[in-house]
């Protein structure tokens, strides 16, 4: 039974990573090589970015806790309104589907710590996090819960939105 939970504890985590290729350790490392995501996933030392405006940093922050907030609450619409139509790192409507069905299946808890900028510029963002997931099945009670590394990177379009996610879980 714990084998079907960890796959679905995946999807959550990485709901907004529709692309699977992308989610692969290979890819995210060699997206890492290629310096497009702001750190080592792998070490202990995460250094806040240093260049960011301080009311682009609140914005961004802001837009980080609704993602978060977002999909705690199960609010499908202010899901959609944080993420961003032309994602590099998914399919938009492929997200809000399959988020639609985490949402009728389970009770998922995101709980996000150590949040930090890590890469910044005027139109991209990359945001850390130490993330927490605890899962509910709804209809059998079943639990999981997991922890793992996130860096989320927004763009800037109207507002900051996600466009792509990068989790590596831990052991």
């Amino acid at each position: 039974m714990k084998k079907w939970l960890v796959a679905v504890l995946a999807v959550f985590v990485l709901a907004a990573c529709g692309d699977k290729q992308e989610a692969s350790p290979e890819n995210l490392q060699k997206t890492i090589d290629e310096g497009t995501v702001g750190f080592e996933m792998m070490g202990d030392s995460i250094e806040e970015a240093t260049d960011v405006p301080e009311e682009e940093k609140n914005n961004i922050i802001s837009a980080f806790n609704e993602y978060i907030a977002a999909f705690n609450e199960k609010d499908l619409e202010r899901y959609k309104n944080i993420i961003s139509k032309n994602a590099t790192g998914f399919n938009y409507d492929e997200d809000i589907e399959a988020v639609s069905d985490v949402f009728n299946q389970y009770d998922v808890k995101r709980t996000a710590e150590d949040i930090t900028i890590v890469k910044y510029s005027g139109e991209e963002a990359q945001v850390f996090s130490n993330l927490k997931t605890e899962t509910k099945e709804i209809d059998t009670g079943a639990e999981l819960s997991g922890v793992g590394r996130q860096v989320t990177v927004f763009k800037k379009e109207d507002s900051w939105k996600v466009s792509s996610i990068y989790y590596i879980g831990s052991e």
